[in-house]
């Protein structure tokens, strides 16, 4: 399967048969001035509805299933699990739905904009995680030391990180840098894509910084 990294959180998954998943799909503006989402997909995840930088289903082509809490689609199981956009119980920014979902024996975690420290609870819920797309910027999502703790707790193989200041994004947050600074398990691909093989994946934990296609 194969992973591309459209910008901001948004990500298209290709399964080897075919099937199409993107996630978190977003709306541009004067803030955010990734290109826009022309791509197809067979299926669209959104994290949450509160902001048009995760929930822009419009923009994909194709006629997708739209997934927004546990449910199959296309044959592919997604188990969405509940949390907030915030760390005041979503009084400030809302809801928010982790989902958990596998293609081709690998198993995937896009934590939306997740804004809080998970319990012991929802770690446990996510299980196991092969590839994980992560917030780290801080101001709308978990800051960079707080995901970094999250990660430690979910020890997936590969950290995709997402929704981070760059050229494209003016948000209030920081870069991936604050993220990667003192971490030694760092690759910064000069590409948009990468693919993964169940059973090839990294034997520790790796973060895989891609160029956005978009």
């Amino acid at each position: 399967m194969k992973i591309k990294w459209l910008g901001h959180s948004a990500f298209l998954i290709m399964s080897d048969s075919g099937t199409r998943i993107i996630t978190d799909p977003y709306k541009t503006d004067d803030a955010l001035k990734y290109g826009e989402i022309k791509e197809s997909a067979d299926i669209v995840t959104v994290s949450h509805d509160q902001h048009t930088d995760h929930n822009n289903v419009a923009a994909v082509q194709g006629n997708p299933q739209v997934v927004r809490k546990t449910t199959e689609a296309k044959g592919i199981k997604f188990k969405g699990i509940p949390t907030y956009h915030d760390d005041v119980g979503g009084s400030k920014r809302g809801s928010n739905t982790i989902l958990c979902f596998e293609v081709d024996g690998v198993k995937m975690c896009h934590l939306g904009d997740l804004g809080h420290l998970l319990s012991d609870k929802q770690i446990a819920e996510l299980g196991e995680v092969d590839v994980l797309f992560s917030p780290m910027a801080g101001f709308y999502t978990i800051d960079a030391a707080t995901a970094s703790q999250i990660c430690d707790r979910i020890k997936p193989k590969v950290i995709i990180p997402m929704h981070f200041r760059n050229a494209k994004c003016d948000f209030p947050v920081t870069g991936v840098d604050e993220f990667l600074k003192g971490k030694d398990n760092v690759t910064k691909l000069d590409s948009s894509e990468v693919e993964f093989k169940s059973g090839e994946l990294p034997a520790s934990t790796q973060i895989m910084v891609l160029k956005s296609a978009l």
